[in-house]
């Protein structure tokens, strides 16, 4: 099937060299005005797992990106990149996936927060038919500790053919445990629509907790996608249930 939701060592040494790079960048230059926030941000998995399928076959992968906020306006942008290899999987080429994204967040009361932009999913040399590259809108309530986002999809999605106009949900909460400092834990349910495409549209489910340890953060959540049509070139089921552990540090 061709479809994300369906890295070689170059690949992942790129992205460590990367996230080295951004570290030393963000220790070197001073503090940014209050109203330009520049961040930096650097993670190992255990697995990478989107919308509840596995992107690196189970295995590891290695993650980094940066993000630029002006805070008077709510503006930002950003980009984010981390190993992969589903799109060997489908026959095509390329071992990174790059996510490059731009939006507006801010407030609509006091307790009532919004998030809208677009994000781009860039696959380069990808050599999939149709191409994997996808474009989604997407648009975010949150109220405390819950959100309520929805995605759309402006192309083919992930390589799946004819399926433009297709949809993401996603409800979810991070909610702090004050029995403890620094707990949070971390909820999400999301249903998956793929346009023309029903047989691959499905629900995944996340439970976690993730800690802050001052000098990184540590999560371990369990994930789980309610379908069977995302299969590896082995047979497995991608989106079978896992525990995942992530360490990651914001600079």
């Amino acid at each position: 099937m061709k479809n994300k939701l369906a890295g070689n060592a170059a690949g992942g040494a790129a992205i460590l060299a990367l996230a080295m790079m951004v570290g030393t960048a963000a220790q070197a230059q001073e503090a940014p005005a209050a109203e330009h926030q520049l961040s930096y941000n650097a993670a190992l998995t255990s697995e990478y797992r989107y919308r509840g399928l596995s992107q690196t076959r189970f295995d590891p992968a290695l993650q980094g990106g940066a993000d630029y906020t002006h805070s008077p306006s709510g503006f930002y942008v950003g980009t984010w990149l981390s190993t992969i290899k589903w799109t060997k999987d489908l026959g095509g080429d390329g071992n990174v996936e790059v996510d490059l994204y731009a939006g507006k967040r801010g407030q609509i009361t006091d307790a009532i927060s919004y998030d809208v932009g677009g994000l781009y999913y860039w696959y380069p040399s990808n050599d999939l038919n149709p191409d994997a590259n996808t474009f989604e809108l997407y648009g975010q309530v949150g109220f405390g500790p819950a959100y309520l986002k929805y995605s759309h999809a402006t192309t083919n999605l992930f390589g799946t053919t004819n399926s433009k106009q297709s949809g993401y949900l996603d409800l979810g909460a991070n909610v702090p445990i004050e029995a403890v400092a620094g707990l949070v834990l971390n909820l999400h349910v999301g249903r998956q629509r793929v346009k023309n495409n029903g047989q691959f549209s499905y629900t995944d489910y996340k439970v976690g907790l993730t800690k802050d340890l001052g000098f990184a953060s540590v999560s371990l959540a369990w994930i789980k996608a309610n379908t069977e049509s995302y299969l590896s070139p082995t047979g497995r089921n991608l989106g079978k249930s896992a525990a995942v552990l992530s360490v990651s540090k914001t600079f």
